[in-house]
């Protein structure tokens, strides 16, 4: 991304995935939004049309893959895979292969992945972790005549470029920014090695996407507050423009550094994150508690995922034992451990009523997180009955107090944004319960 930009091509990126932090280093390199696509969560229809809104007035778009190749849920089908959205979306693959510690062995592999799946349009092959020219050589040697996908280079390995690791995977950029000498080293080493000109060509040959404008009615009128800052930094774009094509205006706020709410807001969306890593800041801010908790009590709507539940719970236990006060909204406290507590996708229907809809309503998402709670909901309503990828292990979350509704399940309204509009609704209506807007959308 960062060598095609410097050639004064406008980029934009894509991911493959429920992954927050990537499209976030996507966005800082391309200097424009980076984008989920998912094959479970959401529907090929809803995939094909977020890359056709989003490529028109860009020469070039890059999307970055999930795992390997073919690895999708299962080792049956290709669903959830990189190579499914490659041929949902009709765009070349370019293969990266680790040839650390090897060398003729490589065309193997290669041949393996250029036959596996006929339907694959596979542009070519580009070699990670090089040890030397020779070892490139010896890796081209290999492939010459075994394999057809031809070689785009092989990049060398630069232990000092890799980006800074936790326990929930990399850093992200909001507390790591990649600065301007980095992404210029970036640039000048696939420059050197990776073939740009023979990708640009190969590009040239797929067709151009037409414009899709996202649907917008703008039936309701209402400021909604996100909370956005390095603690909280996990939010799909489409999440946020499906809010605002419903009507509502999205006001962002630092619970970090913001010792109150934003004026004449309505409601409340309190994204993923790390509080955790800030949870001494968090608890120190105690004016902004305690107006998310009034807000709460008067029964305006907040809607939070994973660590915006943690931050309203009654607080953070971290892993030494240390504890950390937070909003006091739910009854319960929240542990971090030093192993993942659930990670997977997730199906949510809907088995009380809530601040996101009524009971049969179905929406997915994904889970991800090394927290635990502590006392348990202790008469908490429960609001969702949640099923993993395969439909089974099915257990009740969704906490609801008041208008409140948190839970670990990070949900993209892409996948039924019918929940994302009565989540608005309910915002629009006030604390007196009275829908204030007409059939045409206006107060």
């Amino acid at each position: 991304m960062a060598a095609f930009r410097r050639r004064g091509l406008k980029v934009c990126g894509f991911k493959v995935g429920p992954d927050f932090i990537d499209p976030g280093y996507h966005r800082q390199v391309c200097g424009a939004v980076s984008r989920n696509l998912d094959g479970w969560m959401l529907t090929r229809e809803y995939n094909s049309k977020t890359f056709e809104r989003c490529v028109p007035g860009f020469d070039l778009a890059v999307v970055e893959g999930v795992m390997g190749l073919f690895d999708g849920y299962d080792g049956r089908t290709e669903a959830g895979s990189t190579a499914e959205m490659a041929k949902w979306l009709g765009i070349p693959v370019v293969l990266v292969v680790d040839a650390r510690s090897m060398a003729r062995s490589a065309a193997a592999l290669i041949y393996g992945f250029e036959n596996f799946d006929q339907a694959l349009d596979l542009a070519g092959v580009v070699f990670n972790r090089v040890g030397s020219p020779t070892h490139l050589a010896y890796l081209k040697e290999a492939m010459a005549g075994n394999v057809e996908a031809p070689c785009l280079g092989g990049l060398p390995r630069e232990p000092d470029l890799a980006l800074p690791e936790r326990h929930l995977g990399l850093v992200t950029n909001e507390e790591n920014p990649l600065s301007s000498d980095y992404i210029e080293r970036l640039a000048d080493v696939v420059e050197k090695s990776i073939d740009l000109e023979t990708i640009l060509a190969r590009l040239a040959d797929v067709p151009g996407k037409e414009p899709v404008s996202i649907p917008s009615n703008n039936r309701y009128r209402v400021r909604i507050g996100v909370a956005r800052d390095e603690a909280f930094c996990f939010y799909y774009k489409d999440n946020l423009e499906i809010l605002e094509s419903f009507g509502a205006e999205l006001v962002f706020f630092s619970p970090l550094r913001d010792k109150g709410l934003p004026e004449r807001i309505s409601g409340l969306y309190l994204g993923g994150g790390y509080p955790e890593l800030f949870a001494r800041r968090l608890s120190e801010n105690v004016s902004l508690k305690d107006e998310i908790r009034r807000f709460s009590q008067e029964d305006c709507p907040i809607y939070a995922e994973c660590g915006g539940l943690i931050f309203l719970s009654r607080g953070i236990q971290d892993t030494e034992g240390g504890f950390y006060p937070m909003a006091g909204v739910y009854p319960f406290s929240v542990r971090m451990i030093s192993r993942l507590k659930s990670l997977g996708y997730r199906e949510v229907r809907l088995s009380e009523p809530c601040p996101l809809g009524s009971i049969g309503q179905v929406i997915r998402g994904h889970e991800f997180h090394y927290s635990e709670m502590i006392e348990g909901p202790m008469g908490v309503k429960l609001a969702y009955s949640i099923a993993n990828r395969r439909g089974r292990s099915r257990y009740s979350e969704g906490f609801v107090v008041n208008n409140t509704l948190g839970s670990y399940v990070h949900l993209h309204f892409g996948s039924n944004p019918e929940l994302a509009e009565n989540f608005v609704r309910l915002c629009s209506k006030g604390q007196d319960g009275i829908d204030h807007t007409d059939e045409t959308g206006r107060d």
